[in-house]
């Protein structure tokens, strides 16, 4: 890795973490690594960085051109892969001016090419609830 080379995604930290021996396995503890960067890659490991492959990447860069945005956008995009246009609007300065409804394609084509991380799949899973629980007329409350 050159210094100062330019921004890093979430995935190329974690992917060089990775070759630096960081894991989950026992040998934790004898590989070469600072506690603080275990603490970047136990984060990076739960976030969209995980799931993500270097080939998905360059693709949504690519078919991001047409969009006009900005690199810090693009890298943006990529690390928090956003699912919704309301979580795409503080990422992209001026949205509604510079994309119209070109948004919502956009966040289309943001959750077809980004995989999707598996907390946010174990968080749709979790969402089901027991319909005889509930007795008639009362209000549930999400938690």
């Amino acid at each position: 890795v050159k210094a100062n080379d330019g921004v890093l995604t979430n995935f190329e930290v974690l992917n060089f973490l990775r070759s630096r021996g960081a894991g989950k396995d026992l040998t934790r503890v004898i590989a070469p690594i600072a506690p603080s960067e275990f603490k970047v890659y136990d984060y990076l490991e739960q976030t969209a960085a995980c799931s993500q492959t270097r080939e998905s990447i360059i693709s949504f860069v690519g078919k991001s051109k047409q969009y006009k945005l900005a690199e810090a956008e693009i890298l943006n995009l990529i690390n928090i892969r956003p699912s919704s246009v309301v979580e795409i609007d503080p990422i992209v300065e001026e949205c509604d001016k510079r994309m119209g409804e070109g948004v919502e394609e956009l966040v289309e084509m943001v959750l077809q090419v980004l995989p999707t991380p598996p907390s946010q799949m174990q968080s749709d899973d979790q969402v089901e609830f027991n319909k005889d629980d509930v007795q008639d007329g009362q209000e549930v409350e999400a938690s």
